[in-house]
């Protein structure tokens, strides 16, 4: 009986002993992703005010949001490669200081000829594209290796709220530093903070096993829940590593449950792109509103998106420690956001704006609660390639950024009005609860057959 009590004691001290650096590293992701949308955002901040002193069309605005998603999905498969291959830490360092960069570089645009403003910035925003490829597949790869599977609904949701967070946060920042001081100086600010920041991540972030302040009880405690502790295991040194192949690839796109997640990805993301480019200028035109009006009330909906992307994968992780499977889990939360967030189509209906204000704060609510795809891909993704399988995920996720602006661009220019546009964000969230009900199937982690 003592014997018993001694270990029951020694159990407790050993929970009590436990580190807790994994949520320190999800709040690192949380800030970096933050930075990552407000960079991405920035334009549409900006939008007006560089529409008019630029003398830019709607259908040039368009394409100049979509350069970003053009870059940013051609280099996800790279992006990938580059994780699997030298591992989350340096890839991800280099990722923020190019970013922020280009986003610094888009401040200068003015100096030059009227002419040539629509392809340096389209050229300027490929590049920010392009250099935020590996981002969110690094998110994926570190919340794997981090967290159990119990926790990773809640993981992966505080980094994917960041993008709700970075609106609440930056667009009443941005919204005065332009009616303040100018368009230019966005770009500016943003760059500058994106580039200390880079620094700062080489210094904060470590692999599970190298962290210099993790004890072994919470390595056990993740090792045991299912995180990959040893991912990026002597990626930097060991240079005879195999290399991922992406011949295993092919069998992802195969691969039902994979298809129907992608599919649904684009939809979601389709919502995504809606309010991180036209939104602002939606309230502008649309409702008559003052940029620094816009970029504030811009804030309130993104406050309940953050609000619902927190519970959404806490309510996820809930689901699975009361013994309901893992697809119910992640399936519930992902079909009640997307119901929620076809309320959006109401907005064309009323005429206050008050009323519109709270209708798209239930969207953005239903956004963030069922934006749940980076928690799937960690749980599906083959452990070999989760780098690549998720820079494939977030492919196909973000050809919507391609597509949306460019087609709200035409359905804006075409109609002058914005009634056509919410529809179709509407009916791309019926798509996505559509796809997780029917295609998808039981969500399981991919085992991949060795050639």
């Amino acid at each position: 009986m003592l014997e018993t009590n001694t270990n029951k004691e020694a159990i407790v001290q050993t929970k009590l002993k436990r580190s807790q650096v994994r949520w320190c590293i999800v709040a690192m992701l949380f800030l970096v992703t933050s930075v990552n949308y407000a960079d991405r955002s920035t334009i549409s901040i900006a939008g007006p005010a560089m529409q008019k002193e630029l003398g830019l069309s709607a259908v040039s605005m368009g394409y100049i949001f979509s350069a970003f998603a053009w870059a940013y999905v051609i280099g996800q498969i790279p992006g990938g490669w580059f994780l699997d291959r030298y591992g989350s830490k340096i890839v991800y360092a280099f990722s923020i200081f190019f970013w922020s960069l280009f986003t610094l570089l888009q401040g200068f645009v003015g100096f030059v000829s009227a002419g040539a403003v629509v392809v340096l910035l389209f050229v300027f925003r490929f590049l920010v594209g392009l250099s935020e490829a590996p981002s969110f597949p690094a998110n994926s790869r570190i919340v794997a290796a981090w967290f159990p599977s119990q926790e990773r609904g809640t993981a992966a949701a505080c980094f994917n709220s960041a993008q709700y967070f970075a609106t609440v946060i930056f667009a009443p920042i941005l919204g005065w530093i332009t009616s303040s001081f100018g368009w230019p100086y966005n770009f500016a600010f943003m760059g500058v903070l994106g580039i200390i920041l880079s620094f700062v991540w080489m210094k904060v972030i470590y692999n599970p096993k190298d962290h210099p302040r993790v004890n072994q009880a919470e390595l056990e405690y993740i090792e045991q829940g299912g995180a990959l502790i040893d991912m990026d295991k002597n990626k930097n040194s060991n240079k005879s590593d195999e290399k991922p192949k992406l011949v295993y690839l092919k069998q992802l796109l195969k691969n039902r449950m994979m298809i129907g997640i992608y599919i649904a990805q684009f939809c979601i993301n389709t919502l995504t792109y809606f309010f991180s480019t036209w939104f602002p200028v939606y309230l502008v035109q649309e409702r008559h509103m003052s940029i620094l009006k816009a970029g504030f009330v811009a804030s309130l909906p993104a406050i309940c998106g953050f609000a619902g992307g927190i519970l959404g994968g806490i309510f996820s992780d809930y689901l699975l420690r009361k013994g309901y499977s893992l697809t119910v889990a992640r399936k519930v939360p992902i079909v009640l956001g997307m119901f929620m967030s076809m309320s959006l189509i109401i907005a064309n209906y009323v005429d206050m704006n008050w009323i519109v204000i709270v209708v798209m704060a239930l969207a953005f609510f239903g956004k963030g609660f069922g934006a749940l795809g980076w928690a799937v891909m960690s749980d599906t993704s083959p452990k070999e390639l989760a780098g690549l399988s998720g820079g494939l995920f977030n492919t196909f996720g973000n050809i919507s950024g391609i597509t949306t602006p460019i087609i709200i661009g035409y359905i804006v220019e075409g109609t002058g009005s914005f009634n056509g546009a919410l529809i179709f964000v509407g009916v791309n969230a019926l798509v996505a609860i559509f796809s997780y009900l029917v295609i998808v199937g039981e969500i399981k982690r991919v085992e991949l057959k060795k050639a």
